[in-house]
């Protein structure tokens, strides 16, 4: 299966697409750095990322004439800065906002699918009109927008359409699926909430939803409180663990007389994802790429760091200050420090081997802005299921028209 990325920054989910069975005929990244970072890991071989055809540049200048035609999937998480809480929350008023533009390659790729991540505020109150024509733009990326035609007569028209039944419209549509996702609730050791717009092709007939979580907080609850599995495991005596939160108390106990689905694993920790990951502060040899220590981590409100012994906080796309404030662990002493970024790159899910070009506060950007590979892969990998098994079904039904006419 053929797929197109866009806005692949540093490769995250990019990777995933690639890890789901998918070949990249082009992969779009305006930043230098990120391409550097790309660069750097081609040159060095790494399998996932070798043989992808890197473009630096804008999407909008790419030569999109130059893709053959039978693409399955094109993917991306466009800039998130027009809608991040921590952004300046313009949305269409943003320069930086390049929805438009992915509905623009959608349109004359005409793919079976798309995946498209973004953050979280997308779905804020204040963006909800926007939101909505992001959503129909996608459904109907024919009904262009016309000369001198504001967003919101656009939206109207839009809407129009919606109205009326995809049905009835003749030109490209897709079904579109929105859904907002903890990435804890699929394995990734850090608590990040993002939006994922999957959509399909309408001529497909598919029907599909998002892929059901695999882990829970409740089954990291019982695991720590109730059987004691996860201390046992990470091989800490009961005089050593930390006591029961007692904003906690009443849920465990609920948790003691229910039943957990056995298909749910605990939520992964901070101290699961980098229990073999020695302290950077020692000086001990050591094999782990990109694994430093960066000193200046201090706690202060609304910047508390994030505990080993639940997934990470969101991890912000920055260094020091505000961004890169909750980039921290919290020791068991209740001192902290900065991730590494080795340390950052397994919360994000990225293998050991991929490293990362620049300072340590222009990979803590990368990492910040990245899907987590494992999160990525996992939709991938849905979205790749349901287009073989449409291939097949449309086969079969081939196969048995030609026997009836026979």
């Amino acid at each position: 299966m053929k797929a197109v990325e866009l806005y692949a920054g540093a490769g995250g989910l990019a990777m995933g697409v690639s890890l789901a069975g998918f070949e990249s005929q082009a992969v779009v990244e305006w930043d230098r750095w990120a391409c550097d970072t790309i660069r750097e890991n081609q040159r060095r071989g790494y399998p996932a990322v070798q043989d992808w055809p890197l473009w630096g540049g804008d999407v909008r200048e790419f030569d999109w004439g130059s893709i053959s035609e039978g693409i399955d999937l094109v993917a991306g998480g466009p800039p998130c800065q027009p809608f991040s809480m921590g952004g300046r929350h313009k949305s269409f008023g943003d320069k930086r906002d390049m929805f438009p533009a992915t509905v623009e390659v959608i349109r004359r790729l005409r793919p079976k699918s798309f995946i498209i991540e973004n953050v979280k505020g997308l779905t804020r109150a204040s963006f909800a009109s926007y939101y909505q024509y992001i959503l129909l733009q996608l459904e109907f990326p024919e009904v262009i927008r016309r000369d001198g035609e504001t967003w919101l007569r656009h939206l109207k028209r839009l809407q129009e359409e919606k109205t009326s039944g995809a049905a009835h419209f003749s030109g490209l549509t897709y079904n579109v699926l929105p859904s907002l996702v903890n990435a804890a609730d699929y394995g990734v050791p850090q608590k990040r909430e993002r939006v994922f717009i999957v959509g399909f092709r309408s001529d497909l007939g598919v029907e599909w939803s998002f892929p059901r979580q695999t882990h829970s907080f409740d089954a990291l609850l019982r695991s720590q409180w109730i059987t004691g599995n996860y201390w046992d495991l990470h091989k800490i005596a009961k005089k050593n663990r930390p006591a029961m939160p007692a904003r906690m108390e009443g849920r465990i106990r609920r948790l003691d007389a229910e039943l957990i689905p056995l298909e749910e694993k605990p939520w992964r920790t901070v101290r699961d994802a980098l229990k073999d990951v020695p302290d950077p502060r020692r000086k001990q040899k050591h094999t782990f790429l990109n694994h430093r220590f960066q000193d200046g981590a201090r706690i202060y409100p609304g910047h508390t760091g994030s505990p080993l012994d639940l997934p990470a906080k969101t991890l912000k796309a920055g260094g020091h200050g505000v961004p890169g404030g909750e980039n921290m662990m919290v020791r068991e002493d209740g001192s902290v420090r900065y991730f590494t970024v080795r340390e950052s790159a397994r919360l994000q899910t990225f293998p050991d081997g991929y490293v990362f070009h620049g300072s340590w506060s222009e990979t803590m950007r990368q990492l910040g802005n990245a899907v987590p590979v494992a999160l990525g892969r996992q939709v991938a990998a849905s979205v790749a299921e349901q287009l073989a098994e449409t291939e097949i079904k449309a086969l079969v039904n081939q196969r048995l028209r030609i026997r009836n006419r026979a």
